[in-house]
């Protein structure tokens, strides 16, 4: 190839904007979600151990050097995805219905029976792989865990503020716990996916009577 074609070429390539160390490029809401959603259908497909940059950015039409630059790599990719699928979430936006069983209500409700079924499977899955990578285990920590259990004591602490809750109760440190128990166990122990009702009806049975507030 002479100097010139040489030249012609490089000018023809695509070229990916040079940004600072540090710096992410910007992209809009709308593509953020279909990016992440493309993520969640390749985890549902593959797993998490054999999800590659390569085949998001192919399910995409992404470069993953843009992928890496906004995200720095799968484990933080599959973590936020996961946080933006969680309409449940209680990270997401503040819910203050005046009681603390009409706020765990209000958020429960919020995810449908086919929500829940997809995310139940999706977490059954991201569970092993989670115990054998630190790297995402930290991104779930940060991105997913973390945000989940602080806006969760603001609701704890709310309840507290009303007199709900007695503030020495000792199964506030363990609500978390419970509610998360609750949904991974209805498929384990009943062979049935986690449903609105059934939700619903742990809370007002296990979750608000080991909390003092009654239902009746």
């Amino acid at each position: 190839m002479t100097d010139a074609a040489s030249k012609g070429a490089a000018l023809a390539a695509p070229v990916e904007p040079v940004l600072a160390p540090g710096r992410r490029s910007r992209i809009t809401p709308e593509r953020e979600a279909e990016l992440y959603e493309a993520v969640l259908d390749l985890l549902r497909e593959v797993g998490y151990d054999a999800l590659t940059m390569d085949a998001v950015a192919a399910r995409t039409r992404s470069s993953k050097a843009t992928l890496y630059r906004q995200w720095g790599g799968k484990a933080e990719l599959v973590a936020k995805a996961v946080r933006h699928n969680k309409p449940g979430g209680f990270a997401d936006e503040v819910v203050d219905t005046g009681s603390l069983r009409g706020d765990l209500h209000a958020l429960t409700l919020r995810s449908d029976d086919c929500e829940m079924e997809q995310n139940s499977a999706l977490m059954r899955g991201l569970a092993m792989a989670v115990h054998g990578n630190p790297d995402l285990l930290r991104a779930f920590r940060e991105h997913l865990i973390e945000p989940e259990l602080a806006a969760f004591r603001r609701v704890l602490q709310r309840a507290i503020d009303r007199g709900e809750v007695r503030a020495d109760n000792p199964a506030i440190e363990y609500v978390m716990h419970m509610m998360i128990g609750g949904f991974a166990a209805r498929t384990l122990i009943d062979e049935q996916p986690p449903t609105q009702a059934f939700l619903l009806s742990y809370i007002d049975a296990v979750v608000l009577p080991a909390l003092g507030v009654t239902t009746g």
